[in-house]
């Protein structure tokens, strides 16, 4: 039983592609990022992304991971041994880790081991909760307009409106105008508009193993408080159901209540809970 890892997405895909479909949800991160890179995106930063799997003794990968530098690494569900000999085998290779992402016991496991291995101080980083479409609701009190998809013509304020949103997020580094041609390639974007005018938007992965992920919901600060962000949310997870997706997900920042409970009243339910760990 070991580590591989390669620079190739194809190679990646082939040896791990089957263990991450066969249990979608929890691996939503892993697969949507893989489908972007496939698309061409550049959308994560300049530097080379990397990928590994964990193989088992009969061959066959039992973990996964993926790393877009700058950004931390993203790691599969996993045995705990695949988790420590990880450690090893990316300081070995003086692989590029600013830190590590996923569900608890493989990030925990991990970032123990790298310190061990390392001396670098894991440094808890916040954790989202990954929530799943349970049953589409419209919010309590509609706000006026209605939603739309995007088209290459909003591409001048989707760039602006995604830049905001990352900086509000503290996401540093990625191409925002990659990102937003990324998600106008495949629909991905939905508007809500008030008097013809976009006021929100909330942009989805690539549907990958029949599944969807909203990753961005953004309002800009003059238009909040009045229920758009509800409401353009609500909009593309219908978007993504009726275009045939069987798993609409998101996350939300547990240190942020006000989002967790929205996306509860408008029909997300629990899976579980992803944590972040940067390394000093």
């Amino acid at each position: 039983m070991a580590w591989n890892t390669t620079d190739s997405l194809e190679e990646f895909l082939t040896a791990a592609g089957g263990f991450l479909r066969a249990d979608p949800v929890p691996h939503t991160v892993l697969l949507s990022v893989s489908a972007s890179l496939r698309a061409g995106t550049r959308s994560y930063g300049d530097d080379a992304p990397y990928y590994g799997w964990w193989s088992s003794s009969d061959g066959a990968a039992r973990g996964a991971l993926l790393c877009t530098p700058p950004y931390p690494v993203v790691l599969s569900r996993m045995p705990e041994e695949a988790a420590v000999a990880l450690a090893t085998a990316l300081a070995h290779q003086g692989r590029s880790v600013s830190g590590a992402t996923g569900g608890r016991a493989a990030v925990e496991g991990f970032g123990a081991a790298w310190q061990r291995r390392t001396g670098t101080v894991p440094r808890p980083d916040g954790i989202n909760r990954l929530y799943r479409l349970h049953e589409p609701a419209p919010p309590r009190s509609a706000p006026p307009g209605a939603a739309r998809t995007a088209t290459r013509a909003d591409r001048e304020l989707l760039i602006a409106w995604f830049g905001a949103f990352a900086a509000e997020v503290s996401e540093a580094g990625g191409d925002q105008a990659s990102a937003v041609d990324d998600k106008l390639e495949h629909g991905g974007v939905t508007l809500w508009e008030a008097d013809g005018v976009p006021v929100s938007f909330a942009a989805v992965s690539r549907a990958v193993a029949g599944m969807v992920r909203v990753a961005h919901v953004y309002t800009p600060a003059g238009h909040r408080g009045r229920g758009y962000a509800g409401a353009v949310t609500t909009a593309a997870g219908r978007a993504a159901l009726d275009a045939g997706a069987d798993e609409v997900l998101l996350f939300a920042d547990l240190a942020n209540p006000t989002t967790n409970a929205l996306y509860q009243r408008i029909g997300y339910r629990p899976v579980e809970d992803h944590i972040h760990l940067s390394f000093d």
